[in-house]
């Protein structure tokens, strides 16, 4: 949607924004209500015990989205003892859709490595808590973004239950979600593998079908006793997600969400969901609408001062 456009639909989408918003995530919640993914999409086993923190997948997801350079060099390693807000390692980011953390996990003597991404979930709640339809979960796998319709809302940064959607700051009136679509454009929709999965020296990401890859984790599993953790994160977790882990020790002492639980988020959430986007939809449609509104007045207004002259 080029500049125009999106102030069409501002100015038009100002009255009814509330109803439409109210109306379009409640159909959405109700559509995947009965849906779990696509049984021959594909996904991504990520093996934790495999990976040693080269960062070599950061830097064929920058090179393959044709992201901004890095603040730090992808051989500046130094990146794994950045501390942010909070306390909080590293996170996924508008000039990075990929990104790998370290952690030191007590009784083991060498960190472990943790790859972190859209992890692509089969129930998107992402895409059932955007009332304009920005999201599609395609046969193959992926969770894409449409920035054409997107509004700017927001909403899908607070239903993610993985913390992944990022923002772009840099344009009030042109807002932009970024993060990983699993290079849907260039790859997935081919069938050949993401550019990090293909990029890793020590093949810590496997690619294939979803319901392959599962069999293969139970296996690893199964056929090496004592290496991993008895659980495949991701199998299950909020539905199922395309890209799944195996690790050597609990999920939780890397970061990840052991209380998900299995059900889908959007089933629990359908009802504040629906309310969610009347709060952060109207306001900032209001306020664009004025200062689309007070933009044109001052362009007018210098234009008859241009003619005076």
């Amino acid at each position: 949607m080029d500049k125009m456009n999106r102030r069409l639909f501002l100015k038009g989408g100002l009255a009814g924004t509330a109803l439409g918003a109210l109306g379009l995530v409640s159909k959405n919640a109700s559509a995947s209500s009965g849906f779990s993914g696509y049984s021959e999409g594909f996904g991504v086993l990520v093996d934790l015990t495999r990976c040693i923190g080269c960062r070599t997948c950061e830097a064929a997801c920058n090179k393959e989205q044709q992201l901004p350079e890095p603040d730090k060099p992808f051989d500046d390693f130094s990146v794994f003892d950045e501390v942010h807000e909070g306390g909080q390692k590293r996170r996924t980011s508008e000039k990075a859709y990929t990104i790998v953390n370290k952690y030191k996990v007590e009784g083991h003597d060498k960190p472990i490595f943790r790859k972190v991404q859209c992890n692509h979930c089969n129930e998107p709640t992402c895409l059932t808590s955007c009332f304009v339809n920005a999201y599609t979960k395609t046969p193959e796998g992926a969770v894409t973004y449409n920035s054409k319709v997107c509004v700017g809302c927001r909403t899908c940064m607070i239903a993610c239950p993985f913390y992944i959607p990022a923002y772009s700051y840099s344009s009030v009136l042109n807002p932009v979600v970024k993060k990983c679509i699993m290079c849907y454009d260039t790859r997935l929709k081919f069938g050949r593998p993401p550019a990090c999965a293909q990029s890793c020296p020590r093949e810590t990401m496997t690619f294939g079908k979803r319901s392959d890859l599962i069999y293969q984790g139970h296996q690893r599993i199964r056929l090496n006793p004592g290496k991993y953790v008895d659980h495949i994160y991701g199998e299950n977790e909020v539905g199922g997600t395309a890209w799944m882990y195996l690790s050597s020790v609990p999920f939780e002492d890397l970061g990840f969400d052991t209380t998900l639980g299995n059900a889908p988020i959007i089933n629990n959430v359908k009802e504040f969901l629906a309310i969610v986007p009347m709060v952060l939809t109207i306001w900032p449609a209001l306020f664009a609408g004025f200062h689309l509104l007070a933009t044109r007045k001052n362009v007018n207004n210098q234009g008859h001062e241009s003619e005076k002259k």
